[in-house]
Parts: C-alpha cells; sequence; structure tokens
C-alpha cells in the first residue's frame, strides 16, 4: 500500500460520525459513488475499505483524535465485473488491515 495522505471525505453519520463513506476527493479527483467493501475499528477510529466507480480500491481511516481521513490507494487491485454479473478483484496477494 501507498503511505497515508490527507483526504476530503463526505459521510453519513447517523448515531455516529463517520459511520460511513460515500464521497471522497483525493489528488484533485472526485469519486461520487464509492462502495464499502471492508470495514473495522482501530484504537483510533474507524476504518474502511472502498471500491469507486472507476474500479480503484482504497483504504480510508478517520483519526478521531485530529478529526482528519487518511487516504492510501491499495495499488495493483482493480475490480472488475465477471460472467453473469458478479465482481471479482485481481490482486498480488492477500490484504491486511
Amino acid at each position: 500500500m501507498t503511505e497515508p495522505e490527507d483526504a476530503l471525505v463526505e459521510c453519513y453519520s447517523g448515531h455516529t460520525y463517520a459511520q460511513e463513506p460515500r464521497a471522497l476527493v483525493w489528488q484533485g479527483q472526485r469519486y461520487q459513488e464509492i462502495q464499502v467493501t471492508d470495514r473495522w475499528r482501530t484504537p483510533e477510529g474507524p476504518s474502511f475499505r472502498v471500491l469507486t466507480e472507476s474500479g480503484d480500491l482504497f483504504e480510508l481511516r478517520f483519526h478521531e483524535l485530529t478529526e482528519r481521513w487518511t487516504i492510501r490507494s491499495i495499488p495493483n487491485a482493480h475490480w472488475e465485473v465477471g460472467a453473469g454479473g458478479g465482481s471479482f478483484m485481481m490482486a498480488p496477494g492477500p490484504f491486511t488491515h
């Protein structure tokens, strides 16, 4: 994975802030449609793996103490539509949290 960078993230906030990311801006590119593919919690706050409409995969983390989002690109991973409409991921190896 790449080093984390600051990101602008729009999120749904129901009973807590940063409950689920809905859109993000990274390196001048706005990703309006993102899908959460995984979520977990670290001591710093909630974390998410998200898929963009272009098929790129990112890891987002909200740091509750500093109230900022960071993003990491997950290189060499890309989602594509398979036979029958299902999605599959092509990647060099397993991902870790």
